[in-house]
C-alpha cells in the first residue's frame, strides 16, 4: 500500500487517532487528495529564528526566498482544503539589519492576489507589560495569526466559540438586562432630548417599554438603545452607506440586542505561551489555547484538522481531545516522537516519507 493510498484511506476512516508523517512537507503535501482538509492551522518555523538539524524551511538566504518556499506549500494547502475549509497561519516576523521584514504581511496580500479571502488578522497577544533588552525600540509583544478561507462561504459554527452570556437579573425590585441595563438612563435621555421631535419621543419610549418586557420575560438577555446625538456612533454618517444612520435619521433612535448564547470572541487573544510539556528539544512558543477556538469554530466534528509543520504536535492534541481528527507533518522524527509521546492514541498512525 502506497503512502498516499494511507493518507486517503485515513481522511475516509473512522480512525480518531492522529496521523504522523514524517519528511518534506511540500512533497508529502503533493500526494494528498483534492478538497480533503476542513482546516488548517500551522505555525512555520520564522526565518533565521532558529537552527533546525534536518534543514527545512526558514534557514534561506534572504526573506523573499523565504516567502517563496512557504508559498510552494500554501498553494498545497489551498488545493487539499474542501471548498467550506479554513486556514489559519500564525507567523511572526524577523529583524534584518535593524529593519523588520514584514514577512507575515507580505505572505498575506500575496495570498489574497492568489485568491485567498482574509477574515481577520488575529493579534496574538502573547504577554503583557514586561521588559525589552533592546534600547532604541518597543518590545514586541504579538504575533500575527491569520484566518484565510478559499471561498465566500464556508464552515464556521459561531455558537461553539461564544462566552457564556450572564442572564438578566433582579436589581432594586426591578428586572435588568444581563450587564444591568434598566432603562431608567434612556428614559430620561428620551425625555430630555432636544433633538427629537414629539412624536419620535413618544414612539422610542414606547418601543423601550417593549424591550424592556421582553426582558422581563426572558425573551431577551441584552440591549443597548442609540438615541440621536445621545450616544456616540462608530458608523458611517451617511444613510447611503449605514443601516444605522438610516434608521438613526429616520426614527431618532435604534437598538442593539445580543446574542442571549453570547459573544463571539474578538480579534485580539491574550495567551501566555506557555511550555506545558517542559520540551527540551522544541522551544516555538504555540499554546495549546491558541487551536481551540479555531478547531471548535471552522472543524465540523469529525472533520480533519492538518498541521504540516506540526513539531511537537500541539494542533494534533487540541483536535484529538476536541474529537477532531488529524494529520501532523513534519521533517525532524525527534519532534514526531515527542509528539506522539503526548498523545498516546497515535503512536500506531506513523508513516516515514523518504
Amino acid at each position: 500500500m502506497t503512502n498516499s493510498t494511507n493518507i486517503e484511506e485515513y481522511i475516509y476512516d473512522c480512525n480518531m487517532s492522529p496521523l504522523f508523517l514524517q519528511g518534506d512537507s511540500l512533497s508529502i503535501l503533493q500526494s494528498f487528495p483534492d478538497n480533503s482538509i476542513d482546516c488548517c492551522i500551522t505555525s512555520p518555523p520564522y526565518w533565521k529564528k532558529r537552527q533546525y538539524e534536518n534543514g527545512g524551511i526558514g534557514l534561506e538566504k534572504t526573506s523573499q526566498e523565504y516567502i517563496d518556499c512557504l508559498f510552494e506549500i500554501i498553494k498545497e494547502i489551498k488545493r487539499v482544503l474542501k471548498p467550506s475549509g479554513a486556514f489559519w497561519l500564525n507567523i511572526g516576523d524577523t529583524y534584518q539589519n535593524k529593519s523588520l521584514q514584514g514577512i507575515p504581511w507580505r505572505i498575506a496580500l500575496r495570498m489574497i492576489d492568489d485568491g485567498w479571502i482574509l477574515r481577520n488578522n488575529v493579534i496574538w497577544n502573547k504577554r503583557k507589560g514586561g521588559l525589552t533588552p533592546n534600547k532604541d525600540r518597543f518590545g514586541s509583544v504579538f504575533e500575527d495569526f491569520f484566518f484565510f478561507v478559499k471561498n465566500e462561504k464556508y464552515y464556521f459554527d459561531a455558537d461553539a466559540i461564544r462566552a457564556k452570556s450572564r442572564q438578566p437579573i433582579v436589581k432594586n425590585g426591578a428586572v435588568v438586562s444581563a450587564t444591568g441595563v434598566s432603562g431608567i438612563k434612556y428614559r430620561r435621555q428620551i425625555e430630555l432630548s432636544t433633538s427629537l421631535t414629539k412624536s419620535e419621543k413618544e414612539n422610542a419610549a414606547r418601543q423601550l417599554e417593549n424591550v424592556l418586557d421582553k426582558i422581563r420575560h426572558g425573551e431577551l438577555h441584552d440591549f443597548r438603545m442609540v438615541i440621536r446625538n445621545e450616544q456616540r456612533t462608530t458608523h458611517s454618517d451617511s444613510t447611503a452607506l449605514s443601516g444605522r444612520a438610516k434608521e438613526l435619521a429616520e426614527k431618532g433612535f435604534y437598538f442593539l440586542f445580543y446574542n442571549p448564547k453570547g459573544a463571539i470572541p474578538n480579534d485580539v487573544w491574550e495567551i501566555i505561551p506557555e511550555d506545558s510539556q517542559h520540551r527540551k528539544l522544541h522551544f516555538a512558543p504555540y499554546p495549546e489555547e491558541l487551536c481551540i477556538i479555531p478547531i471548535k469554530s471552522t472543524c465540523p466534528e469529525n472533520g480533519v484538522v492538518l498541521d504540516p509543520f506540526s513539531g511537537t504536535g500541539t494542533t494534533m492534541k487540541v483536535a484529538f481531545e476536541l474529537g477532531r481528527k488529524s494529520i501532523g507533518i513534519d521533517i525532524s522524527d525527534e519532534y514526531i516522537n515527542l509528539a506522539k509521546s503526548r498523545i498516546c492514541h497515535g503512536s500506531e498512525n506513523y508513516l516515514r516519507f523518504q
